[in-house]
């Protein structure tokens, strides 16, 4: 089960990035807990052709944006390159991911302090218990609020037990918290 933390709909982020998250399953797309490949030569190519600024012009955080982009197609030393040159809360946040993916727990948790108690913490609670009570073999248990330094845990102990219900769990966590940052940093609204 699929929660409803946002009304999901890459329109909203404008044609051009509506048809690159479309490449991939418009922004649905489940990706690797670790070490996954650029998955579209096509996107990349899409992404690289444009600046941030005018893909994402007006957003809350263009540089953000654009990482995460990068990210959602597995393309992680782009993402990276971006991350690591955004000194922002969201900046920390992508190159967190960036790292966690790689793995590499210990710098994904570095990075990770750097974002301290960001906005969109509440509403991947709120996702993540969702998730998890759709998968109840899962055990996962979350604290009031959300802990991005257990998920650096939850996501090491899920690649280590491929195909079952903790991994399924892990990568649907995975995917509302790219949504949910994605949103966050490519729109202006405010949460």
């Amino acid at each position: 089960m699929k929660p409803a933390v946002i009304q999901w709909n890459p329109a909203i982020y404008g044609a051009d990035v509506a048809e690159i998250l479309a490449l991939a399953e418009g922004g649905e797309r489940l990706m690797p807990l670790a070490k996954g490949t650029c998955c579209s030569e096509v996107a990349l190519r899409r992404i690289q052709s444009v600046k941030a600024g005018d893909l994402f012009a007006g957003a809350r955080a263009p540089l953000g944006a654009m990482a995460g982009l990068y990210l959602y197609f597995s393309c992680r030393e782009e993402a990276h390159e971006i991350a690591q040159s955004d000194s922002s809360a969201e900046g920390s946040y992508w190159h967190g991911i960036v790292h966690r993916q790689e793995p590499d727990a210990g710098n994904s948790a570095y990075w990770f302090h750097g974002v301290r108690d960001h906005a969109v913490f509440p509403l991947l609670l709120d996702a993540a218990e969702a998730i998890t009570a759709g998968h109840q073999e899962a055990a996962l248990q979350f604290s009031r609020t959300w802990d991005p330094f257990a998920f650096i845990e939850i996501c090491e102990q899920a690649r280590r037990r491929p195909g079952s219900a903790l991994e399924r769990a892990a990568l649907e966590i995975q995917r509302a918290e790219w949504q949910l940052l994605f949103d966050y940093c490519a729109r202006r609204s405010s949460y």
